[in-house]
């Protein structure tokens, strides 16, 4: 139901993604006026680029709405990091399936989602309790220092592989069924092959 609900409101927008730089309220609006939407097409959009590949994950430290404090440079294994806000459609419609895919890949991978939202906790916290996205912790990064760093444009969601040496294996800009079997197999595939050295 929730999923139904969640792609038909990606369809109205026909975005891979959204742009930053509008106001809250706008989209607000926006996302509401989508819940009756036309039927979504099988496959959210989203291509997989590798022109990046190697770029160290940065040394930065977030903390989620009760003050516990996540050190990505203090991390030892394969990183899904998911930068994403309250007002952007694709990344609300991302949200349940990234939580599936932390448990579809629990022990392969650590699946991090970061807020870029500027208010932070106060919209990411209610965000959460409206929904069950139990495997999904709450990091804020309300001075968008990860947008400016990875997401060119402003464009969310946007979705970086990292091995476990910390180094980038792909990213998505824009929406990705995240929660497929293809994108499972093409996450393994690249974690092996980064590995390997391939």
């Amino acid at each position: 139901m929730i999923r139904s609900i969640c792609l038909a409101a990606l369809a109205a927008f026909a975005l891979s993604g959204c742009d930053s730089g509008a106001g809250d309220r706008a989209q607000e609006t926006a996302a509401t006026d989508t819940q009756s939407a036309a039927p979504p097409p099988p496959q959210l959009p989203g291509q997989i680029v590798r022109a990046f590949a190697g770029t160290p994950l940065p040394a930065q430290v977030f903390e989620d709405p009760d003050g516990n404090t996540l050190d990505l440079a203090a991390l030892d294994q394969p990183i899904l990091l998911n930068l994403w806000a309250t007002w952007c459609v694709p990344c609300v419609v991302e949200m349940p399936m990234l939580d599936t895919l932390a448990d579809e890949m629990d022990g392969e991978i650590r699946v991090i989602t970061i807020s870029q939202d500027m208010r932070g906790a106060e919209v990411v916290g209610p965000f959460f309790a409206q929904r069950d996205l139990p495997r999904l912790e709450q990091w804020l990064d309300p001075r968008a220092d990860l947008s400016a760093a990875f997401a060119e444009g402003g464009l969310l969601p946007m979705t970086i592989l990292f091995d476990s040496q910390g180094n980038e294996v792909f990213r998505i800009a824009g929406a990705y069924e995240w929660d497929s079997e293809e994108a499972i197999a093409r996450i393994r595939e690249a974690l092996a092959d980064a590995e390997s050295g391939a």
